[in-house]
C-alpha cells in the first residue's frame, strides 16, 4: 500500500493547527427586540410629558357655567331655601384701562399707545407677570406685542403670590385705538382677555 501526501503548502491532518473559527451569528431576534424597546421606552416618555404639560389646565368645558334653566310654571321657592352661592371668580383678573403713554429715554419719538393694566392673581398658586406676557389687540383687530421700556409706568416683572396685584401700563408702537388685552400665565399658559374701559 502506498502513502499518499497531501499536496505542497497544505498542513497534515492533526499536525496542530487548530480548526478555522466559527463564523459569528448577529441575532436577528436580539435587534429587533431591542429597537422595538426603544420605539415602547419612546412612547412611554412622550406620554409621561403629555401627561406633566397638560396636566394643570383644565378643560375648557368645565369653565363654562352651566346653562340657566328654561323658565317653567312651577311655583317660586319658600323664602327659607337656600341663597346662591356666590360666583366663583376667575383664577387671573385683568382689568385695562385707556392712559397717556409717558414717554422715556428709550423711546424713538411719540409713536406709541399705552394701555394701565391691572393683574390680580385669585388662584391658589404664585403666578408671574411680565410686560412680555402681554398683546395689545386694536379696534381693526391688529395685535401688537408690548415695547419693553418706552414708558415710565411699564408694569413690572413680578410674582404674584395668592391675592396680590400689581398695576402698570402695556405699550405698543404706533398710534392705535387699544380695544382689548390679553395676558397670558407664562409664554404658553392659559390667557385672559380683557376689553379697554
Amino acid at each position: 500500500m502506498s502513502q499518499q501526501f497531501p499536496p505542497p503548502g497544505q498542513p497534515q491532518p492533526g499536525s496542530g493547527y487548530p480548526p478555522p473559527p466559527q463564523p459569528k451569528k448577529n441575532s436577528a431576534g436580539k435587534i429587533i427586540g431591542f429597537g422595538c424597546l426603544g420605539i415602547v421606552g419612546l412612547f412611554v416618555l412622550l406620554a409621561i410629558a403629555g401627561a406633566l404639560i397638560g396636566g394643570g389646565k383644565e378643560d375648557k368645558a368645565t369653565k363654562e357655567p352651566a346653562a340657566a334653566p328654561a323658565a317653567s310654571s312651577a311655583p317660586a321657592k319658600a323664602p327659607d331655601a337656600k341663597p346662591a352661592e356666590p360666583e366663583k371668580k376667575a383664577a387671573v383678573a385683568v382689568v385695562a384701562k385707556k392712559t397717556e403713554f409717558k414717554k422715556t429715554i428709550l423711546a424713538q419719538g411719540d409713536g406709541y399707545t399705552s394701555v394701565a393694566v391691572t393683574v390680580t392673581n385669585n388662584s391658589s398658586k404664585p403666578i408671574n407677570v411680565n410686560p412680555l406676557y402681554f398683546a395689545i389687540t386694536d379696534t381693526n383687530g391688529t395685535k401688537h406685542n408690548a415695547e419693553l421700556g418706552v414708558d415710565k409706568d411699564q408694569i413690572g416683572t413680578v410674582e404674584l403670590a395668592p391675592g396680590e396685584n400689581v398695576t402698570g401700563a402695556i405699550t405698543g408702537k404706533g398710534s392705535w385705538t387699544a380695544k382689548a388685552v390679553t395676558y397670558t400665565d407664562g409664554l404658553i399658559g392659559d390667557s385672559v382677555r380683557a376689553d379697554v374701559s
